[in-house]
């Protein structure tokens, strides 16, 4: 499935969960790491539990693997690694502290206004 495909997918289904702040890195021309970083925070580890579970099962409905889940035991940053997209599922204040939209400034915005109510 092509990368762009799977990060709407993923994004849709974050915003059914109501995840927060949702952004997407276009990372093609700053990493060879993936084609997209999805970025989005929670307000608990119940509810970043619920979005990357969500995200997983809209992604296996749609024929897509997800390579690797890492930090579900602890739910304060839920990473989901498919290869070309690279999700992370945050509590708001371990979004603050990594801030990895600084870290990856150089890689340009996704429009995610097409997929979300509020891009």
């Amino acid at each position: 499935m092509e990368s762009k495909a799977l990060l709407e997918i993923a994004v849709k289904a974050a915003e059914s969960k109501r995840a927060e702040n949702i952004v997407a890195l276009d990372m093609q021309k700053v990493s060879l790491m993936a084609d997209y970083f999805l970025i989005m925070e929670a307000n608990s580890s119940r509810q970043v539990k619920a979005i990357a579970d969500e995200i997983n099962d809209k992604l296996a409905e749609n024929g897509a693997t997800v390579r690797d889940i890492e930090g579900k035991s602890d739910a304060s940053w839920i990473l989901l690694d498919l290869g070309d997209v690279v999700i992370h599922v945050f509590q708001k204040e371990q979004r603050a502290h990594y801030n990895l939209e600084k870290l990856w400034s150089d890689a340009p915005l996704v429009d995610l206004s097409a997929w979300v109510e509020e891009a």
